[in-house]
């Protein structure tokens, strides 16, 4: 393991169980690879708020969108095999569909870019209103022309991947369900991962959540919806730790994979920009990419009644991570961001030294919680509360022990000026951090209670 994951790791799991609190979301779990090794797997919150079922590793998600990445995979196994190519029109292996669409190729489809209809006339299967489609549903709506020329821009679509479904059944003769599950899921190792809800068992379920904006509260989603013939665009569940494993075999870099090294390549490379986003994305074969430098990503994400999910392989870094939530406005994406910002900052400034470990831990005032987090030759004042909580951080320099100074920070912090660790015995029980002292998290709360009252729910 690289010298300063392990600590980054640690600060990775108080952090996102921080924000999940600080944010009042029901649950989040997060598993990061290092190579195909899991170096973390947490779970944090609640898997259902009316039962209060605590969310453990073992829950499933509903991760939605990440099956186009196994969908993908499961084309590009068929390519290697010299099964299908990408530029095989999907008309010579489909039938019904309108001539337009059945000329587009399956690298097309596969790209997002064959300009199909995202979720068909009518989407309300992602609303809850209606079943997912059917097979005869999915032709139907393929029957009528596509809304833009091929190979024009991207443009996603949910029915493109329920076709490429189709596809792998035709080119395998076996059920989309069934061949997946075989020749992907069980050969990456997955022991956690089901296709469709269905598959799932009795394993442990995490339930979905609606926002609080319009009841006041959080309504529970089952989210056992069978997603019939659009399984291979949305259907999947997954554990954080078996989707990590999973993605973290796609990388160009990866020792182990099911597929070749130049598939991988070509299903990991940045072929389609979001022009109309100021996100920076791009697409490829299944998969969503961004970032820049060393830091690069490629992974996909996901959203399903009640879930939201992302996960990410940095391949130069040889890190992947995933980061799933059980509620509608989960923060994955960012909590996903986050992390990645606390795993470069450790992989830039190093692991703690001898002089700095001490120097740890979360502390309060009435303004919120401050972390100081030790790397190789500084102590970082880092802001748990924030989505990038290394921003703008303090720098403190340690002068004796328990001792230090303030040797780099905002003009508006306190540059210049001493912090001290304040002990009773051995153990720390305040810090003063310039003019402030911070206390711990049940002496704050105390604090609090005599100045101001009991503490009362909102």
């Amino acid at each position: 393991m690289k010298p300063w994951l392990a600590p980054a790791l640690d600060y990775v799991a108080t952090w996102l169980d921080f924000q999940r609190s600080h944010h009042d979301q029901p649950g989040c779990a997060v598993a990061i690879a290092d190579g195909d090794e899991i170096v973390l797997e947490a779970a944090f919150g609640s898997a259902n708020l009316a039962t209060g079922e605590e969310l453990t590793p073992r829950h499933g998600f509903r991760i939605a969108s990440h099956s186009k990445s196994f969908t993908s995979a499961g084309v590009l196994r068929l390519v290697d095999e010299g099964r299908l190519r990408l530029d095989d029109e999907v008309g010579s292996l489909i039938d019904g569909l309108h001539p337009e669409v059945a000329g587009v190729t399956v690298g097309q489809v596969l790209s997002n870019s064959a300009g199909l209809t995202r979720d068909g006339p009518d989407a309300g299967q992602f609303l809850d209103r209606k079943p997912f489609c059917s097979k005869a549903e999915l032709l139907a709506d393929l029957a009528k022309p596509p809304v833009l020329p091929g190979s024009q821009r991207f443009k996603y679509s949910n029915h493109g991947f329920a076709l490429l479904g189709l596809v792998i059944e035709a080119v395998t003769g076996q059920d989309y369900n069934a061949w997946i599950t075989k020749e992907v899921v069980a050969k990456v190792g997955l022991t956690e991962t089901a296709a469709d809800i269905g598959l799932w068992g009795q394993r442990p379920m995490a339930k979905g959540h609606t926002g609080r904006q319009l009841l006041s509260r959080r309504a529970i989603i089952p989210a056992d919806n069978h997603c019939h013939a659009m399984a291979s665009a949305t259907g999947f569940v997954g554990t954080a730790a078996d989707v990590a494993r999973y993605f973290a075999q796609l990388s160009p870099h990866a020792e182990h994979s099911i597929l070749s090294a130049k598939s991988r390549r070509e299903m990991t490379r940045r072929l389609w920009p979001d022009d109309e986003s100021s996100l920076g994305r791009h697409y490829g074969l299944g998969t969503i990419s961004g970032g820049e430098g060393d830091w690069r990503w490629v992974g996909h994400s996901g959203g399903f009644q009640g879930f939201i999910t992302r996960t990410a392989i940095i391949p130069k870094q040889g890190l992947t991570i995933s980061v799933l939530t059980n509620a509608i406005d989960g923060l994955a994406h960012p909590w996903l961001d986050g992390v990645s910002h606390i795993l470069k900052t450790f992989a830039e400034r190093g692991g703690p030294s001898t002089e700095t470990r001490d120097w740890s831990g979360r502390w309060w005032t009435l303004w919120g919680a401050t972390d100081l987090v030790p790397v190789a030759d500084r102590v970082l004042c880092a802001a748990p509360a924030l989505l990038t909580p290394f921003l703008d951080a303090a720098e403190i320099a340690i002068e004796a022990p328990d001792q230090g100074r303030i040797t780099r920070a905002s003009g508006f912090h306190s540059p210049g000026e001493t912090v001290v660790l304040e002990r009773e015995g051995e153990k720390v029980r305040s810090v003063k951090l310039a003019g402030s002292r911070l206390l711990e998290a049940d002496a704050m709360r105390t604090e609090m209670e005599t100045r101001y009252g009991e503490v009362t729910s909102a």
